[in-house]
């Protein structure tokens, strides 16, 4: 199971590295419209469409990543002071009731949005470029399937952690600033 979990948070890692890029991209692209805009009085057609599709994209395809290295947003005040066996039972009952039925959900209408954008090739009529808009409906898909795998990892996660006492650990990629400070604290403190 551990085996899994690894790969999975991988694979999750990975995507997650990838769409970053979508900032560089969605950043470069904004400068160059109001450089286009303001400057040479002459904005482009496609900026406005590529911009929230960047930003949806990279929204949607960081949540997987954001589950394998538990950083979404929770009641940490009260969950802290839970023993790992508390906190895995907890999360697994969340996981299962809240989690799987609404990501069950996005796949499911998400699918059906990207089938039928893709099917009438649907494109954006918020700009006169006519960008196509299906792609973007298509990532509502993948993201769903990527956080759905996402969350089978978390619930042999919790699995473990029931069985063991013990959270596995996440493999190590941005650390949160406060846990580096805790740290270089802890290494200068006299022992």
């Amino acid at each position: 199971m551990e085996v899994w979990i690894r790969r999975i948070d991988i694979l999750s890692k990975s995507i997650g590295h990838a769409f970053s890029w979508c900032v560089l991209i969605l950043t470069a692209s904004t400068c160059f419209e109001v450089f286009m805009r303001y400057v040479l009085n002459n904005p482009t057609a496609w900026a406005f469409d590529m911009s929230y599709m960047l930003y949806g994209a990279l929204f949607m395809m960081s949540g997987a990543y954001a589950v394998s290295r538990n950083s979404h947003v929770r009641g940490d005040f009260i969950y802290r002071k839970w023993s790992n066996r508390t906190q895995a039972k907890v999360d697994l009952t969340l996981y299962l009731v809240f989690y799987f039925p609404a990501i069950f959900a996005m796949v499911f209408t998400g699918g059906q949005y990207a089938y039928e954008s893709a099917r009438i090739l649907e494109s954006s009529v918020n700009s006169p470029a006519g960008v196509p808009v299906w792609p973007l409906k298509s990532v509502i898909f993948v993201a769903g399937v990527t956080l759905l795998i996402a969350g089978a990892a978390e619930v042999m996660r919790c699995l473990v952690c029931i069985r063991t006492g013990e959270w596995l650990s996440r493999s190590g990629d941005v650390e949160e600033l406060e846990q580096v400070l805790i740290q270089q604290h802890a290494e200068k403190a006299p022992s």
